[in-house]
């Protein structure tokens, strides 16, 4: 009996191996759970389980193989994978609705455009609303607190040239004054706007809290020079604001702007449309006659063929024009190969030449005759800006710009 029994041994039984019918079927639980509930299983479970539940197989006939656990882990990365996307919210049937219809291609897709074809075969393409766009401006933060109109003007602005004003002041009663009316005048220009302020031997601190407060770009800088060489002040700080912007390789059109000057916004706008140096005239308050004379060039349209001047002392200069009646292009100063120019030594104002003579010996540095100017605006027959000399002498300089006392309040009685 015991040769029997081992005979008959499911794991020796030879006769389902024969094809022949026995009663007797060696099962694991699992298989046994799995082949009793096999016709109630829907597709979807029986997958999982032909993939989790491995069938029992003879010793004799077991192979290790990849496939399987390759196949199992691919499934749990998949399954973990859409777990993961899955948004887990109070409204889980709304966002998977949602998540459903939802896009995740990489694939930039292009606009959708309706074309409709009249009698005359023109076309008209939809383009996006023009307050779509505005606030989408507001969105990304180009514009806070504005109306449309302002909007509009940010949206279509096209930066121009950018125009390098040079300013060298100094202390005096009416400093802030001119400062703060120049420095208005410079927020009305169009950008990019860059003011160089120059000051001598030190930076006051009522300058620098003018020009913070006015909210345009500037720069504050210092001409340090001993001031009982110098004989005038404004060459050497002019020549510090060129240092300035032929070592950092500043790009625009250089204007040199006094702080006592009256200045008009067309002014600035026309400089924009200078290639290389550009000049006009200059109404000027004659300090000696009460009357106004005027300086700078006579033009043929743009072409510069004369010049106006009244002062016999300066007849002799080669070009009539007042510090504040040209602009050039900045590239002169730093890229001398670009220009032609014979020499490659730094162009700088001299203050060893006689006065009124600084402007065109300045000049005849960047240019060689009348050709190479450009009159503006056209016909030169504008006056865009006044030099009036007016200074009020003989004032104390307010220290700190605090009055020292508070003022009493009267109030007149009934």
């Amino acid at each position: 009996m015991a040769s029997i029994r081992r005979t008959l041994s499911p794991y020796n039984d030879r006769s389902h191996q024969n094809g022949l019918n026995t009663t007797f079927s060696p099962q694991s639980p699992s298989q046994k759970l799995f082949s009793q509930g096999r016709k109630t299983l829907s597709p979807i479970r029986r997958f999982v389980a032909g993939v989790f539940f491995r069938k029992h197989q003879p010793r004799k006939s077991f192979q290790f193989s990849w496939r399987k656990p390759f196949f199992r882990c691919f499934m749990c990365f998949f399954l973990g994978f859409l777990l993961g996307m899955a948004p887990f919210n109070s409204d889980f049937n709304e966002l998977s609705g949602d998540f459903r219809k939802s896009d995740f291609s990489l694939e930039m897709k292009p606009e959708v455009v309706s074309v409709q074809r009249s009698a005359g075969d023109l076309a008209s393409v939809e383009k996006p609303k023009e307050d779509d766009l505005l606030i989408g401006a507001v969105e990304l933060g180009v514009v806070e607190r504005a109306d449309k109109t302002d909007m509009k003007k940010v949206l279509d602005f096209v930066p121009g040239r950018q125009l390098i004003v040079v300013t060298p002041t100094y202390s005096r009663a009416i400093q802030a004054y001119y400062l703060t009316r120049l420095g208005q005048v410079l927020r009305l220009v169009k950008p990019p706007v860059l003011w160089i302020v120059v000051e001598l031997n030190e930076a006051s601190k009522e300058t620098a809290e003018i020009l913070r407060s006015l909210g345009i770009m500037y720069r504050h800088l210092v001409c340090v020079k001993n001031t009982t060489d110098v004989k005038d002040r404004g060459v050497h700080q002019r020549n510090t604001a060129l240092e300035h912007i032929e070592r950092h390789k500043l790009d625009g059109m250089v204007y040199f702007a006094d702080d006592d000057n009256i200045y008009s916004l067309e002014l600035f706008e026309s400089m924009r449309e200078i290639s290389r140096f550009g000049t006009w005239p200059v109404g000027m308050l004659a300090q000696s006659k009460n009357k106004a004379i005027l300086e700078g060039p006579v033009c043929n349209g743009s072409q510069v063929i004369g010049w106006h001047t009244n002062e016999k002392s300066k007849r002799l200069r080669r070009f009539h024009v007042d510090m504040s009646g040209f602009a050039f292009n900045s590239s002169i100063l730093w890229d001398p190969k670009r220009w032609h120019r014979p020499t490659s030594d730094p162009i700088r104002q001299l203050d060893t030449v006689k006065e009124g003579f600084q402007e065109t010996t300045f000049i005849e540095q960047i240019v060689e005759d009348e050709s190479q100017m450009e009159g503006i605006p056209l016909g030169c027959n504008k006056i865009m800006n006044w030099h009036l000399h007016l200074e009020a002498r003989g004032l104390a300089y307010p220290k700190g710009w605090v009055l020292p006392k508070n003022l009493d309040v009267v109030i007149p009685s009934k």
